[in-house]
C-alpha cells in the first residue's frame, strides 16, 4: 500500500508532529524549496539535518510520507486561517477576512508555498489526501459560498493560484512585503467581485 493510500489518521498530524519528525518537515521544505521534491533525496534531508539516513528513516520511511507531511504543515497553516476567518459573524466579513489571511500567508511564506502548491510530486498526492480536499472544500466555501460544481472549483483554483503564483514570481520578487501585500489584497477582492 502505498503513502497515498494510507488512512489519514496513519499520517502524521502536523499538530501531533515529534521534535524530530519536526525538524524533518523543516529540512525537507527548504531543500524542496530549493530542488523541488523530485530533486531531493532521503539523503540530502539527512545531511542537512547532520544525521544518518537511518535517523530521517525513522521518522518517515519514504521521501512521500516526508512530501506528506510537509504538505499537511502547509495545510495545517492554511486551515488556520480559515478557522480565523470564520469567526467573522458575516459570510462577506468572512470572505473579505479569509482573503486578507490568504495574501498575508502567501507573502510570509512565499519563498516556500509555491514549492507546496505547484510540485508536480505535491499535486499527484494533494487530491487523494483526505484534508487537501477538507481545507479546500471550507476555502472554497468561505470564498464562493455554495457555488456548486466545476465553476466553483476553477474559480477557487484560480484565486488560490492567483495569490500564491503573484507571490513567488519573478516579477514579484524584489518586492517587499508589505508592498506586495498591499497589491494582492485589492487584485483578488476584484477577481471575487469584492471592491
Amino acid at each position: 500500500m502505498s503513502t497515498a493510500e494510507l488512512p489519514d489518521t496513519q499520517r502524521v498530524n502536523p499538530g501531533t508532529a515529534t521534535a524530530a519528525q519536526g525538524r524533518v518537515i523543516a529540512a525537507a521544505l527548504d531543500l524542496f524549496a530549493r530542488h523541488g521534491v523530485g530533486g531531493t533525496s532521503l539523503q540530502m534531508i539527512a545531511d542537512e539535518l547532520g544525521v544518518t539516513k537511518a535517523a530521517v528513516y525513522r521518522q518517515y520511511k519514504t521521501k512521500e510520507q516526508i512530501a506528506l507531511a510537509v504538505a499537511d504543515a502547509e495545510l495545517a497553516r492554511m486551515e488556520a486561517t480559515i478557522d480565523d476567518a470564520e469567526e467573522e459573524q458575516s459570510w462577506a466579513g468572512a470572505r473579505e477576512r479569509l482573503l486578507i489571511n490568504m495574501v498575508n500567508l502567501a507573502v510570509e511564506r512565499r519563498q516556500t508555498v509555491g514549492v507546496i502548491l505547484m510540485d508536480p510530486g505535491i499535486a499527484r498526492l494533494a487530491p487523494k489526501n483526505a484534508s487537501f480536499r477538507r481545507v479546500m472544500g471550507r476555502m472554497r466555501r468561505l470564498l464562493l459560498g455554495n457555488e456548486p460544481g466545476p465553476d466553483g472549483a476553477v474559480r477557487t483554483a484560480m484565486v488560490i493560484a492567483a495569490i500564491s503564483g503573484a507571490a513567488v514570481h519573478p516579477l514579484a520578487f524584489d518586492l517587499d512585503d508589505d508592498t506586495l501585500r498591499a497589491q494582492l489584497l485589492p487584485l483578488a477582492k476584484r477577481f471575487l467581485d469584492l471592491t
